[in-house]
């Protein structure tokens, strides 16, 4: 009994006697409304907190790796997650890619992009290129004017039976990427579904990548396949991820997720939250990775060595090829 007196002296609120069970009932909705996460029956917590490191690529390019480094080597399928920021005449030069997806979100600015094939294109603030490496392509990455140009880029894991696909293109310029808008809450919805709205862009490893902007003092529960991995990134301001109580997490931060059936975040801020959550299903297979190849053992790996070097087996048009960032 002294245990249970004391249980109800912690209490936020006060139970009252059986006579008041409705206005217990209404109490407990308002305090689940308002902090707690009553769809979920598994919420899911931070498990791990990475901070993106700057450190510099390609040439000259600045990026803050916070997946693919040594403390979050990857978590299945994500192999890797850089913001970038690059200005002219910095950026990514002509490079290979094979076993993957790579996709380009720019926050700020436009990136070119010419592949081996004549594929040519440059993506604006709010673009996304959804790209399919496959079998291979060797591409280039180029600030598209001056000043600086900020962005994401996430590499997914293909799987065995995909790696050695044709590689394919979904771009999707801003104003047809689907949004969604509720109590202070935006989303743009790149993959996956968020608010009842689904996404058209088709993902081969089952992805979900969703851009929440939160106002202040606003809160978002996120349903997230219960088996998938998940993690978020911090964009913009201080948000609350996993539990009412958790320490706020600042701009350019990993969070690893625990397993579960949904998210839950709020902005206790005066300013504005912005943070992008991202799950796929695992593919449960081994990763060998040599630079932009991934492949799921060493002589797969040695074998592409070999294609690259020698223009073939999907690497044929990079005999003569350059492109014009050269």
């Amino acid at each position: 009994m002294r245990a249970l007196s004391s249980f109800r002296s912690r209490l936020p609120f006060k139970l009252y006697p059986s006579a008041s069970i409705e206005s217990n009932k209404k109490i407990r909705n308002i305090m689940s409304a308002s902090d707690e996460s009553p769809c979920f029956s598994r919420p899911r917590m931070v498990a791990k907190k990475v901070h993106g490191k700057l450190s510099h690529d390609g040439d000259g390019a600045v990026v803050r790796r916070a997946i693919g480094r040594g403390d979050l080597r990857s978590l299945d399928p994500f192999l890797m997650l850089d913001e970038f920021s690059v200005s002219p005449p910095a950026g990514f030069p002509d490079h290979p890619h094979r076993g993957f997806e790579t996709v380009t979100y720019m926050l700020q600015g436009g990136i070119t992009h010419q592949d081996f094939s004549g594929h040519k294109g440059t993506i604006h603030t709010g673009d996304v290129q959804w790209m399919t490496a496959g079998r291979g392509i060797v591409h280039s990455e180029m600030p598209a004017g001056e000043g600086v140009q900020n962005g994401l880029q996430l590499w997914i894991n293909l799987s065995s039976r995909d790696k050695m696909i044709e590689p394919r293109y979904q771009e999707i310029p801003s104003e047809e990427i689907k949004r969604a808008e509720t109590d202070g809450v935006e989303v743009r919805i790149i993959a996956g579904e968020s608010m009842g709205v689904r996404s058209p862009v088709y993902t081969r490893t089952p992805t979900m990548f969703l851009d929440f902007t939160l106002k202040p003092r606003a809160q978002i529960h996120q349903s997230i396949p219960e088996t998938w991995n998940a993690f978020v990134y911090t964009i913009e301001g201080e948000g609350v991820f996993g539990t009412v109580n958790s320490s706020a997490v600042s701009a350019h931060n990993v969070l690893v997720l625990s397993l579960g059936d949904g998210l839950s975040a709020w902005n206790r801020s005066s300013k504005q939250l912005r943070f992008v959550l991202i799950a796929g299903q695992p593919l449960n297979e081994p990763v060998v990775q040599y630079g932009p190849f991934v492949m799921n053992s060493q002589a797969e790996i040695d074998q592409t060595i070999e294609d690259y070097q020698l223009c073939k087996n999907g690497f044929e048009n990079a005999k003569y090829w350059r492109s014009q960032s050269q």
